[in-house]
């Protein structure tokens, strides 16, 4: 009996052990993951510029952010990824992007000169750069500045001065002459419009008096003004009936009237 109570004890012992375990296994599992998060984060956060300024700060000898830059080795990309495999910092995907934006800057192209030479990651001369090299460099910062220059110029252009900003004289002076030239040219369109509606436009119609047709003169065939509506039509009479009268009028159709609604001109 006492063995059997023993055993259960022991087995009891064993399961709590194993659950503890089992906790203790996950509680860390936990804490690794929100000690790898923040670095990812961290690292997520960075844009292409930081990621420049940490390349700046690691090799001075080859990177810089402001000032003259210095031509990069070609295939440079590899010792830069074999010099920061243990760095969280750079991703060799964002390095590649880094690279990229570093070396399309009207700075970096303005390096790419003919006898200029490449350095390597510690800063020394590796190769010369040559005459297709520097064409190109030219080629590609004339692209980017007429592209991007013209912008930024029409956009500074199209910027409207802040309230309370005074302008100089000429400034004034020069505004005001390109309103009233604005104004006189809007008014010269206004005036041609003007002459153009009036020539199109369709004579008024002179107002005809018409006079009330007396009952004997009410015959068949004869020609008279009907008025239907606002307007008189004319017609020819069909019929004559008491007071009703039928007209036909130029369409064709035929319409039954009253005798008052017949005049002459």
């Amino acid at each position: 009996m006492e063995t059997k109570i023993e055993n259960e004890v022991s087995k009891n012992e064993t399961d709590a052990n194993e659950v503890i375990t089992e906790a203790e296994v996950n509680i860390e599992a936990e804490v690794k993951a929100e000690e790898v998060a923040p670095v990812e984060a961290e690292v997520k956060r960075l844009s292409t510029k930081e990621i420049i300024a940490h390349l700046a700060a690691k090799f001075p000898a080859c990177f810089s952010t402001d000032g003259a830059a210095k031509a990069l080795k070609v295939g440079i990309f590899q010792d830069l990824a074999e010099k920061l495999i243990d760095d969280e910092t750079v991703s060799k995907t964002r390095l590649r992007q880094a690279l990229r934006h570093y070396t399309s800057s009207w700075r970096y192209l303005k390096a790419v000169k003919l006898g200029n030479f490449r350095v390597d990651i510690d800063g020394n001369d590796v190769a010369e750069i040559d005459q297709d090299q520097a064409d190109y460099a030219i080629k590609t910062l004339k692209e980017s500045q007429d592209k991007f220059g013209n912008k930024n110029k029409h956009d500074k252009t199209a910027k409207k001065p802040y309230k309370g900003t005074k302008l100089n004289k000429s400034d004034n002076s020069s505004e005001v002459k390109t309103s009233a030239h604005s104004q006189a040219k809007k008014q010269s369109k206004q005036a041609k419009f003007k002459t153009v509606q009036s020539t199109n436009r369709t004579p008024a119609k002179v107002e005809v008096k018409l006079v009330a047709v007396e009952t004997n003169a009410v015959v068949v065939g004869k020609s008279v003004k009907v008025k239907l509506g606002n307007s008189p039509m004319d017609a020819i009479i069909t019929e004559v009936a008491g007071k009703d009268v039928s007209v036909q009028l130029n369409s064709g159709m035929v319409v039954k009237t009253q005798i008052k609604n017949i005049f002459t001109e």
